[in-house]
């Protein structure tokens, strides 16, 4: 099931979906003082910068986004960028959440004439471990597992915001001849709640249901975008020095989307282009690392890793694949730990978008117009699995 672009009608549904959901779960002040400071930038600040840039400023130095982006993708990030760098998270986090994403999803499959997913999915609630379960035939066993962590910071998101982006993935397997693709997305706990290391324990427990799933640690493919390929890299190096039987399990792919490798880094530095701030994410990652780790323990930073060793029983057994825009504030932490993991003899690819944003096959698949340009991320990752995880054998 893949959707068209998101069009100016969902906008307006979905905050039709948040303004209740802000009314009932965010304090009345705080939402005030929040709007108050909004609305001018929102109706005069932003006009005026898109105004000035897009059709004021030549071409030449425009940022890369811009050049190439549509009015329509200029206006939402440019929103999302004052979003993450101004809306305290824990209003943000409503945005995200399952009261308004999932009735936001079912509108725009109604939209395109879906009264129920083609895909079976359901929510998976146990002690220790939330998330989402789809998969295309449930009566079967899969023969492919994509365990997939979403981001937002540690504080906000949900894997009922990225649902979309979820099938769409499970319905590319479909297509590129898997004979019965699975996902399961993992809804870890959200700073302030908890910090680390609850959200890498919730990673693991989410790794060994989808080996139950899967019974082969091959068909597994691990990813996330963000803070949630943070907890995919940090998992990998978590279940390396296991001592419990699981070094041995290692999932046969990882693709991590957008890593936040380096979770406090002095050298990040915001673009033209991404909407992500430098100041926000210092904000976010001492949140998520507490009191119970340094900032430079590879459990919480993996890029802080350096040991080549550790890296080789951390890879997984049929190759890495990493994807990241040239111009987005991680950029620099995709490269530096490419560059590590090469140094270490490992294999590594890389999907670098000339131009692009902070996980952009996410960004793509809601904002761009042509199917083919929505879904490139997702082709070129199902592409990936599909080279080295040959489709159609049971496991």
């Amino acid at each position: 099931m893949i959707l068209s672009q998101i069009a100016w009608i969902d906008c307006f549904a979905f905050l039709l979906f948040l303004a209740p959901q802000l009314l009932l779960h965010v304090n009345t002040i705080d939402l005030a003082i929040c709007t108050f400071k909004a609305i001018p930038h929102l109706l005069l600040v932003l006009p005026y910068h898109l105004t000035h840039e897009r059709y004021l400023t030549p071409r030449a130095h425009q940022s890369p986004f811009v050049q190439h982006a549509t009015l329509f993708q200029d206006l939402v990030i440019r929103c999302v960028r004052y979003a993450f760098t101004s809306i305290p998270a824990s209003i943000g986090a409503v945005f995200f959440s399952p009261p308004v994403a999932l009735p936001f999803l079912r509108f725009r499959m109604l939209r395109h004439g879906y009264l129920h997913s083609p895909i079976h999915w359901r929510a998976i609630n146990r002690k220790g471990l939330q998330g989402l379960f789809m998969i295309h035939d449930e009566t079967r066993r899969p023969d492919v597992v994509v365990y997939y962590c979403h981001g937002g910071g540690f504080s906000m998101g949900s894997s009922y915001f990225y649902m979309e982006f979820l099938f769409a993935w499970v319905s590319l397997l479909k297509d590129a001849g898997y004979a019965n693709p699975a996902l399961f997305a993992l809804e870890y706990t959200l700073v302030p709640v908890a910090t680390y290391p609850t959200q890498l324990q919730e990673a693991l427990k989410g790794y060994k249901y989808c080996l139950s799933i899967a019974e082969d640690p091959s068909r597994i493919c691990v990813s996330g975008d963000s803070a949630g390929a943070t907890l995919v890299l940090s998992l990998l190096l978590c279940l390396s020095n296991y001592a419990g039987g699981m070094r041995d399990k290692l999932p046969g792919l990882a693709i991590p989307i957008s890593p936040w490798a380096v979770i406090l880094n002095p050298n990040h530095r915001n673009t033209a282009s991404d909407y992500l701030h430098k100041d926000s994410l210092h904000l976010y990652g001492s949140q998520y690392i507490g009191t119970k780790a340094g900032s430079d323990d590879p459990l919480v930073s993996p890029g802080s890793c350096k040991d080549l060793a550790w890296w080789r029983r951390a890879s997984p057994t049929l190759g890495w694949f990493f994807v990241y825009g040239a111009d987005e504030v991680f950029a620099p932490d995709a490269r530096e730990l490419v560059a590590v993991l090469k140094k270490g003899g490992i294999p590594v690819e890389v999907l670098e978008e000339k131009g692009w944003i902070h996980a952009w096959p996410v960004v793509k698949l809601f904002l761009c117009i042509g199917q083919e340009e929505r879904q490139s991320g997702l082709r070129a990752m199902v592409e990936f699995m599909r080279a080295r995880l040959e489709p159609g054998k049971d496991v």
